[in-house]
């Protein structure tokens, strides 16, 4: 039986709507995944997300190893019970976070020696060593460690991240099979830089070792956004059909709706949450900023029409206030609404989808 099934798609565009089914629930995509790194998506609660339209939530195996550590989370069976979310969750294998926070890191084929950024200590993150923590998270979908290398990078850098990314894949996909009673989904990262010729070989690769689904990785990192775009142009249909396919680390709402006519399926990003907390709430008609002066007396919410708690019940006058006298509700009340904006945003994509009306609703937007 396959995880991930097509359940429409559009006629003019490459965009999809599918059901991906897991351990804790099944996922309608296209999907918005909120950023949980350390455990939980920052200022709120699972019930908050809930009641946002979180599907599935994302946690990060770098920081969670590091703290608080697998010896703590299997005291509770995994992430689920650690934090209280019972829906899906997603990890990332920290390879990202090792390409970005960790201090003095050497890669080799073994895997990469870092200095923890919380303390300097040392630490090897193998392949293996990243799905076996993993698996005491818990989570319901797992990736492959990878290489992540910066933007711009020469073609042999990129050329070494593929063929490490290929064989660290192999590696995780045996301990994966090793441990396949635990019924986890396990993705596979494609690699190589901006270069086309090394994303195919990636892409091939990868679909000859076999996962339940696939990411591309190694995107905004700092290229524009047109190159982002050709990318991922170029990448997803190489990507076989019948699997989820993910687009790593991105994005804007306009990203978002621009690669899923590209036919990308599922999606994560700091922007609703970290905007949020800067006071930055997405609206239909574009960002607004909630220190702005011209709020102080307005009595409307942040968005008419808005169904999400925060606009249900308070008015921007408020959500100002809170904000620029520095109080925590701020974050709270502003990350519900961002976050509840990008599952709106999700649902109704998917809705067009199914009703033949993406083409439609994508130059509305």
């Amino acid at each position: 039986m396959t995880n991930f099934n097509v359940v429409a798609e559009c006629k003019k565009t490459k965009a999809r709507a599918g059901l991906l089914h897991t351990r804790h629930g099944i996922i309608e995509t296209p999907i918005f995944m909120p950023v949980g790194t350390l455990a939980t998506v920052k200022s709120l609660s699972p019930e908050e997300l809930l009641e946002a339209g979180a599907q599935i939530i994302l946690g990060n195996t770098y920081h969670l190893y590091l703290r608080p550590g697998c010896e703590v989370i299997n005291l509770f069976s995994g992430l689920h019970g650690f934090t209280n979310w019972h829906r899906p969750i997603l990890t990332d294998s920290g390879g990202f976070q090792v390409f970005s926070l960790a201090k003095l890191t050497k890669i080799n084929e073994e895997g990469v020696t870092f200095q923890s950024h919380i303390d300097g200590s040392k630490h090897l993150l193998t392949p293996e060593k990243a799905v076996e923590i993993q698996i005491c998270l818990n989570s319901d979908i797992m990736m492959c460690l990878d290489n992540c290398i910066a933007y711009p990078s020469s073609k042999n850098e990129a050329k070494v991240s593929v063929e490490l990314t290929s064989a660290w894949a192999k590696r995780c996909k045996k301990v994966w099979n090793e441990n396949k009673g635990a019924q986890n989904l396990l993705f596979g990262i494609i690699q190589g830089g901006m270069f086309k010729d090394l994303r195919k070989i990636s892409a091939e690769e990868m679909v000859e070792i076999g996962f339940n689904g696939y990411a591309v990785g190694g995107l905004s990192v700092g290229e524009p956004k047109d190159i982002m775009f050709d990318i991922a142009e170029f990448t997803l249909p190489v990507l076989p059909d019948t699997k989820p396919k993910y687009v790593m680390g991105t994005g804007t709402p306009e990203d978002l709706v621009k690669l899923v006519s590209l036919g990308a399926d599922m999606f994560d990003c700091v922007i609703p949450t970290r905007n949020a907390r800067n006071g930055q709430m997405f609206t239909k008609s574009g960002i607004i900023n909630i220190s702005n002066s011209r709020f102080r007396h307005d009595t409307d919410p942040v968005e008419e029409g808005c169904t999400c708690y925060t606009c249900r019940n308070y008015s921007r006058a408020y959500l100002r206030h809170l904000y620029t006298a520095k109080e925590l509700l701020s974050y709270r009340l502003n990350t519900i609404h961002n976050i509840h904006y990008y599952t709106n945003l999700m649902k109704k994509i998917r809705e067009a989808i199914l009703n033949d009306e993406f083409e439609t609703f994508k130059k509305n937007f």
